[in-house]
């Protein structure tokens, strides 16, 4: 049979339209399509048909995925079985310009799963992913176009006899080009499975957050490790030479990598110890909030402002870390007020512990409860301090504006008078006198400077 399978079909259509051969092709066309459609939403209903709240919209998304991607697939496949059994009797050239049509289809939609599936977060796709697709696409056509004219047997010839220097060595076209596109379909595949491995670690309520990330980190680079040996050994290149490279590291790391290096063992450290947690509230020299990610060289601190601090893992290994909420959520607060002298001391130490009890986010256990004390006696008044303790950080704010509020109307139903700040100046008679005769003089140097001027 011809290579060029467009011009022998038209042949075909051109010597007899009423061929049965060519009737028993469109039907099996019209079968594949059918039957591999129905199968496909099988599968889709099979993996939707127990799906509860939590993982509603997660099995939804796989079927989509899995649907898009086997209809094509099963239409290629039952369109090769029906050319199996036609070639016997009939020509099957329009069954062989069908299939490399669906297999390219099914082929661009895994590609465009595997994309999305590793480098889309959050649902938002970047114009670099879009522009991997569309090459993707672009070159997924160029080659089913090539073999359905008949010149992809010449192109790939041209590319074997054509040779690049690499080093003494001298190497095809083709085998750089299989080299490509091996690594890239070896590393996506590995970026993938790592994908799946930390989304199923991710779900393991019964092992700490810390053990799960160190897993899935571990998991991720043992993946990407493994794909891109077997990658190299696959076109054939000599494993001996990463020891060139693993040298060169070395001399980097001992040069000015030290600090690239440490943060990433420190990450490692940081995840094994358990000592930082994701939500944990941290404090690291003059940076505070929550930990937001902890990534293999950095970690991310949200402020209560909303401003996230990326601070290298080292930092956390070598400096010291207050983390408030390493044993358990509880934090302290105070608030402090100044009452009048003549106002009942006792009275308003009862006061300000009712009113911090009266707060439905303050703890009133056995083992903290809320305490007033007499701090310091000023100028103004008497100084008294209230201590409570809140069940999470992200309520140390808001409990304490309910503190002061109760307090505040504790103390105007009672009596307690809060004093305003004043400050009495009083000038003895030389004083006055001396301040008086200043200005005097300071307002007759003034007239007569603009006496002089109005003379002149």
């Amino acid at each position: 049979m011809d290579n060029n399978l467009l011009s022998s079909l038209w042949l075909e259509l051109s010597t007899d339209l009423g061929n049965p051969g060519l009737r028993w092709q469109l039907l099996m066309i019209v079968f594949s399509v059918g039957s591999g459609w129905m199968l496909a939403r099988l599968v889709r209903n099979a993996i939707t048909a127990h799906e509860s709240e939590e993982n509603s919209i997660r099995r939804r998304l796989a079927a989509e995925a899995a649907e898009r991607i086997l209809w094509p697939l099963l239409t290629a496949l039952l369109l090769m079985l029906s050319a199996a059994l036609l070639q016997r009797w009939y020509s099957v050239d329009l069954l062989r310009l069908a299939m490399p049509l669906f297999g390219s289809f099914a082929l661009i939609r895994m590609g465009f799963y595997l994309l999305h599936r590793v480098f889309v977060r959050g649902g938002r796709v970047g114009g670099a992913v879009i522009l991997f697709e569309r090459t993707f696409a672009t070159l997924v056509w160029i080659i089913v176009a090539l073999h359905l004219t008949g010149l992809l047997p010449e192109i790939v010839h041209a590319l074997e006899s054509s040779y690049v220097p690499l080093g003494r060595n001298r190497v095809s076209l083709m085998t750089v080009l299989q080299a490509v596109v091996s690594v890239s379909v070896t590393m996506l595949l590995a970026l993938w499975a790592s994908a799946l491995l930390e989304e199923r670690l991710m779900k393991l309520s019964s092992m700490h957050s810390s053990m799960r990330a160190v897993l899935s980190r571990m998991g991720k680079g043992l993946l990407i490790l493994v794909a891109l040996l077997f990658s190299l050994s696959m076109v054939g290149i000599d494993l001996t030479v990463l020891s060139v490279f693993s040298g060169a590291l070395g001399v980097g790391l001992g040069l000015g990598l030290q600090k690239l290096a440490s943060s990433y063992v420190s990450g490692f450290v940081i995840l094994l110890e358990r000592s930082l947690s994701i939500g944990d509230a941290v404090t690291v020299d003059k940076f505070s909030g929550k930990v937001a990610q902890i990534n293999t060289r950095y970690t991310v601190l949200r402020g209560g402002d909303g401003t996230d601090t990326v601070l290298p893992n080292d930092m956390l290994v070598s400096a010291a870390v207050q983390n408030m909420t390493l044993t358990d959520n509880v934090v302290q607060a105070t608030t402090r007020i100044i009452i009048d002298y003549r106002s009942d001391v006792e009275m308003a130490l009862r006061l300000l512990e009712e009113a911090a009890r009266s707060v439905e986010r303050v703890r009133k256990g056995p083992d903290r409860v809320p305490g007033a004390t007499v701090l310091s006696f000023t100028p103004d008044g008497i100084e008294l301090q209230l201590g409570f303790f809140v069940n999470s950080p992200d309520h140390k704010g808001g409990a304490s504006s309910d503190v002061n509020r109760a307090i505040w109307q504790a103390f105007r139903a009672n009596g307690v008078e809060v004093p305003a700040a004043r400050r009495e100046i009083r000038l003895m008679d030389e004083q006055y006198n001396a301040i008086r005769n200043n200005m005097n003089s300071h307002i007759n140097s003034q007239q007569s400077f603009s006496n002089k001027d109005l003379q002149t």
